[in-house]
């Protein structure tokens, strides 16, 4: 049996590492985010914000309530919607999610979708402690669902997350409502469309025991294993090709344990062996993400963005939040306004041509690549050298041997995106 096959929906992977897992004295994140193929993912800046008391706050379906302040974000996000797959705040927290479904029912109805929760933690907390209180709080209140892909036929999912910053990680899974968490002090770890947290739970909802135990998953005798009682008896194709994914995941993270770099991240996620970095049937890695989250709080952490689909063959470009940090238009999808097909009722009736500038140019680099064997080559090496040096800049960085005015710190991200669309033309 093929482990992928069309209809097998969107998927994806993150891994963490916590010292002394990490070669260097800081937390490693990294996500490749796996979605339908056409799919265009933008890196969009938002800076700090302030807001007026009471006032409201349009997610992809629904409104909440909109707090005072708000952090500065980087997220790398599905163009059609208002969340985000991955991203990370100006305090250094990182939060990637992954779908997950389990025997609590998935509702069609909107309410929050999984990138809302993740974008809306971003920018209102400090910690990643903090941002797994935001999220359970929101679920809570709003509750999680939607249609989670541009398209007419609801495909919904619930979510599991995991949130990192310079100190620690903590993965989130949820059911409905319901949820438990894990605490990673220390050593790697990742998650894969499963449920992962057994009955190592570092924080759970109030009311997850008694509702298993209502509903005759658990019979409230012995150890609590959150994974077991709540996973569903008969998985979905999806959710055994999952199963693989994670192993392969867990084993790469276990083969470098000390020794885990933003380079070994990178890897991992361009990893097509395993599964890790996809490209079958209706589905691709459509964009990836690595960050480095160093424990010196006067360190600037740094955020490896691709904007591109699949790994094996973009750039990694380092992004870095200071006084010059702006938007790098040359990375931001087109807007319809009220025209868009999210914006009308019934949704997703009709297509719009989402592709950012970068993702044109990347789109024809590949055909290149595939067709052109020579300039292929030469093109790749381009990508090679160029995302080099960003690591280069990035470890002279956090060695204190380049010390760039904030403006030019602000602005290596888009010099990075200018650069790679000039070696595509």
């Amino acid at each position: 049996m093929a482990l992928w096959s069309p209809d097998t929906p969107c998927s994806c992977d993150c891994f963490v590492s916590v010292p002394p897992a990490s070669a260097i004295p800081a937390v490693i994140f990294a996500k490749n985010s796996d979605r339908p193929r056409d799919e265009v993912q933008e890196v969009v800046f938002v800076p700090a914000g302030t807001h007026t008391p009471g006032s409201r706050l349009q997610c992809t379906y629904i409104e909440v309530e909109q707090v005072l302040k708000t952090h500065a974000v980087i997220l790398s996000r599905p163009s059609w919607l208002w969340g985000a797959e991955m991203g990370a705040n100006e305090h250094g927290v990182c939060i990637g999610n992954e779908a997950v479904w389990t025997k609590e029912p998935v509702g069609e109805g909107e309410a929050l979708l999984g990138m809302d929760l993740l974008r809306l933690a971003l920018e209102r907390s400090s910690s990643a402690r903090e941002a797994l209180h935001v999220i359970t709080g929101l679920l809570e209140h709003y509750g999680q669902g939607g249609g989670c892909r541009e398209d007419p036929t609801p495909f919904c999912y619930h979510n599991t997350f995991l949130l990192a910053d310079r100190t620690e990680a903590w993965v989130l899974e949820t059911a409905g409502r319901l949820w438990a968490a894990q605490r990673i002090q220390e050593g790697a770890r990742n998650i894969s469309n499963q449920l992962s947290v057994g009955t190592d739970i570092s924080a759970e909802h109030p009311e997850l025991r008694t509702h298993a135990r209502a509903q005759g998953w658990w019979g409230g005798q012995g150890t609590f294993d959150f994974a077991q009682v709540f996973s569903l008896t008969q998985q979905p194709v999806r959710m055994e090709a999952a199963k693989a994914r994670f192993q392969a995941g867990r084993e790469l993270l276990q083969q470098q344990q000390g020794g885990i770099t933003a380079e070994v991240m990178m890897d991992i996620l361009r990893n097509k062996e395993s599964g890790i970095c996809m490209d079958s049937g209706g589905f691709r890695t459509t964009a990836s993400m690595v960050s480095i989250l160093p424990q010196d709080p006067t360190q600037p952490c740094i955020h490896f963005l691709t904007a591109t689909p699949d790994p094996s063959r973009s750039v990694f470009k380092p992004f870095i939040f200071g006084a010059g940090a702006a938007q790098a238009p040359q990375v931001l999808s087109p807007t319809f306004g009220a025209q868009d097909p999210i914006r009308t009722v019934p949704r997703f009736q009709t297509q719009v041509d989402r592709r950012h500038t970068l993702y044109r140019e990347h789109q024809k680099a590949l055909g290149l690549m595939d067709r052109e064997q020579d300039q292929g080559q030469q093109l790749r090496q381009k990508q090679r050298d160029l995302e080099q040096e960003g690591l280069e800049a990035a470890r002279g960085l956090l060695a204190g041997e380049w010390a760039p005015p904030p403006q030019e710190l602000g602005g290596l991200f888009h010099a990075f995106v200018e650069r790679e669309r000039q070696a595509y033309a």
